[in-house]
């Protein structure tokens, strides 16, 4: 059975009504304008030269190659052929921790705004790698789902800030939870959490390690890139023009320091089978974990089996085009006896 893979183009045979109508028209309107310039019957005898039948035989070729083209534009198909359809690739979830700890300065210009040129960057190299982006502080929501938009994901990350998530803190856990829903539940490997924080979990709830472990067992592997020094620094409190008016404060009046947790996060990353790295000035590590998540076996984000119908458009393009070239080189003039004839006539 024939079936159509564009049907919506079959609208174009109602082209063919409206040109034979058109034909007529203008025959129409070149026999008035003759009419003007004398006799009818003396100008039918000038004409005797030109063909009405060849004319009309070129009009049904020309006719004849617009339906055809119109059907071919419909994609006929007629029977059925099976086809895998596959992509490869990793998928690449990036959790920015985007709490106030990360406008510590210990990295310049800070730590949140080294982050954000290194996802970029990290950003600038997939070929074929899906990616999302999480913000989190003390909740977390996914802001970028899995995509191969590189440049829809670019301008999302260049939105994050310190204001990105309402809630303050740093809920590690959370974060893993919410990374972990971006990846397709059915499919159990090769998939990468990039978890970029200072580590200083405030919250507890749900606890990061165990949340690891949950994300291990839907196949997760976690990479976590700690931010900041060990011995902390002071947060700087800024104004609206970006001039440093103070740092944050505890209650009591105590500067508050940032400082790094390498210890949870590399428990966070043993539990998932990854690897911790530490960012300094000089090296922010995604370099090396791109090159590591590349070594592993590339995921088929898709590989489906596709039953389709075998196009057979080309069939009826040849016969259009000879029935163009025909028209082209078929001459509305009379054979030369059924000219003469005419002139003799006259």
């Amino acid at each position: 059975m024939i079936h159509f893979g564009a049907p919506n183009a079959l609208w174009l045979l109602w082209l063919l009504p409206l040109g034979v109508l058109f034909l007529r028209w203008r025959q129409g309107q070149c026999r008035r304008r003759l009419a003007r310039f004398g006799d009818s019957a003396v100008i039918e005898r000038l004409l005797e030269g030109v063909s009405r039948t060849r004319r009309r035989w070129k009009q049904t070729l020309l006719l004849g190659a617009m339906g055809l083209l119109s059907l071919a534009l419909a994609r006929p198909q007629y029977g059925v052929q099976e086809e895998i359809l596959k992509r490869r690739g990793m998928d690449i979830v990036v959790a920015l921790d985007t709490s106030d700890s990360m406008l510590a300065e210990d990295l310049r210009p800070n730590r949140l705004r080294v982050a954000k040129r290194e996802i970029a960057g990290l950003i600038d190299r997939l070929r074929g790698d899906r990616i999302a982006l999480v913000p989190f502080a003390g909740d977390a929501f996914v802001q970028c789902p899995l995509t191969l938009d590189y440049a829809a994901a670019h301008l999302l990350v260049d939105e994050v800030d310190t204001n990105t998530v309402a809630l303050p803190g740093t809920a590690l856990g959370r974060a893993i939870q919410v990374a972990a829903r971006c990846f397709v539940e059915e499919e159990r490997k090769y998939k990468v959490l990039i978890l970029i924080t200072d580590g200083e979990e405030t919250l507890g709830r749900p606890d990061p390690r165990q949340a690891a472990k949950e994300a291990a067992r839907q196949g997760v592997r976690i990479y976590t890139i700690g931010v900041g020094t060990r011995d902390g620094v002071p947060i700087p409190v800024r104004d609206a023009d970006g001039q440093l008016v103070g740092y944050k404060q505890t209650p009591q009046g105590d500067k508050v320091l940032s400082r790094l947790d390498e210890a949870l996060l590399q428990d966070i990353a043993r539990e998932s089978g990854g690897v911790y790295s530490r960012a300094t000035t000089e090296r922010f590590e995604l370099d090396q974990i791109y090159q590591d998540i590349n070594q592993l076996e590339e995921k088929e984000l898709r590989s489906t089996t596709h039953i389709r119908g075998i196009d057979r458009f080309q069939y009826l393009l040849f016969p259009a085009f000879v029935l163009l070239v025909i028209e082209q080189l078929l001459s509305e003039r009379a054979p030369r006896r059924q000219a003469r004839k005419g002139m003799e006539t006259v």
